[in-house]
């Protein structure tokens, strides 16, 4: 049986994607000019770390390889002072947050590459709705077994890192009553979800090439899971989280997927098996309808707790490998926003009530992402 090949990473290395609104700095619309930023910056040293996404009004800033999450900041922003100065140029901004409050996705415009443009021709009406802006963790593993591990028992942490990245609580013009609703919008695809249960490399490399040799992928791109394998980066990718207002929030909740990970591989806590993912869907809503204060639900003993109370208990277990990593003082600031309750969503609904505009909510986004 013919294996996916599998790189091999340092174990738990860190990269970060980020997804960005382009903001109209006038009316704090999304404005579509990607192409032209990515045109205007194909001779520069960052070329490479800031990539467009499905839609122009779109922008991807992804980071080098890490063992720090301090390095990683600094990297982080880097890359954002020199997309300022880009954007100035083209009279644009921008800002963090899982969804625009206001956009209206019939107007936004597909990205002009061959990939892209075939990606808006078999889902339609789906890519322009899919200007949403997530954050994307990878964290390095060994070998191909491990990364089946790791995207297996992270799914029982999902809840958690929807939780903790919530900033889209406002779509197309209305509070949806939600702490993230960008979380929900991935569902409708028919590739999305979550992994099949395969227990091995072995395994998922034999489904693997069954779902390209029939044409229902091209690569791992296609599959839209929460968590999935990604081989040729080897790492496993965490999809799940929204892009919060700033890049240190963006940090913390990578120190937290960093040290999570570390747990897992070290002490294989997890059992994998059926009973894994019979309250994911239930629990993944909880925390998308109401964060912190959504119900978790044990797969294992069947308890109920909420999911603030569940990520404390997890700090808990993790911060022997926190100190390992020298990233403990950034899990600090998540317990006590757990603790508080509080998370990127609280704030925008705190500056709508303050300002009663959504406009005004976007300028407040913008300026916390360019002071962070």
């Amino acid at each position: 049986m013919k294996l996916l090949p599998f790189k091999s990473s340092a174990q738990p290395t860190l990269g970060v994607e980020l997804e960005f609104q382009i903001i109209n700095p006038r009316t704090f619309g999304l404005i579509s000019r990607a192409k032209d930023l990515i045109r205007s910056i194909q001779q520069s040293e960052y070329a490479e770390h800031i990539t467009p996404e499905i839609t122009q009004s779109m922008i991807e800033i992804n980071t080098s390889i890490h063992l720090s999450p301090k390095n990683m900041l600094e990297e982080l922003k880097k890359i954002q002072s020199f997309l300022i100065q880009e954007g100035d140029k083209i009279n644009t901004t921008f800002s963090g947050g899982g969804t625009h409050p206001f956009q209206r996705w019939t107007l936004q415009k597909i990205f002009p590459s061959a990939r892209y443009k075939n990606l808006s021709q078999r889902y339609r009406y789906l890519s322009k709705r899919s200007t949403v802006f997530g954050q994307h963790v990878h964290v390095g593993c060994k070998n191909g077994d491990d990364a089946i591990y790791l995207t297996h028992a992270m799914a029982c942490y999902t809840p958690h890192l929807i939780a903790i990245s919530a900033s889209s609580p406002f779509y197309q013009g209305i509070d949806t009553g939600f702490q993230s609703s960008r979380s929900t919008v991935f569902s409708a695809f028919p590739t999305s979800g979550v992994i099949p249960f395969l227990l091995t490399w072995e395994e998922f490399s034999t489904y693997y090439y069954k779902m390209k040799n029939n044409k229902i992928i091209s690569s791992m791109k296609d599959f839209y899971w929460d968590i999935r394998p990604k081989p040729e980066f080897g790492t496993v990718e965490i999809r799940v989280c929204d892009t919060p207002l700033t890049l240190k929030k963006s940090v913390i909740i990578a120190a937290y997927i960093q040290a999570l990970a570390a747990y897992l591989i070290a002490e294989r806590p997890i059992k994998i098996n059926h009973d894994l993912y019979h309250f994911y869907s239930y629990n993944r809503f909880q925390a998308s309808r109401y964060g912190f204060d959504g119900e978790f639900l044990n797969f294992d003993n069947f308890k109920r707790i909420t999911i603030g109370e569940d990520i404390k208990l997890t700090i808990n277990k993790i911060e022997k490998y926190a100190n390992q990593l020298n990233s403990m003082e950034l899990l600090l600031p998540l317990f006590n926003s757990v603790i508080n309750r509080e998370n990127d969503t609280s704030l925008l609904r705190q500056w709508l009530k303050q300002t009663g505009s959504l406009a005004k909510v976007v300028e407040e986004q913008c300026k916390i992402w360019k002071s962070d």
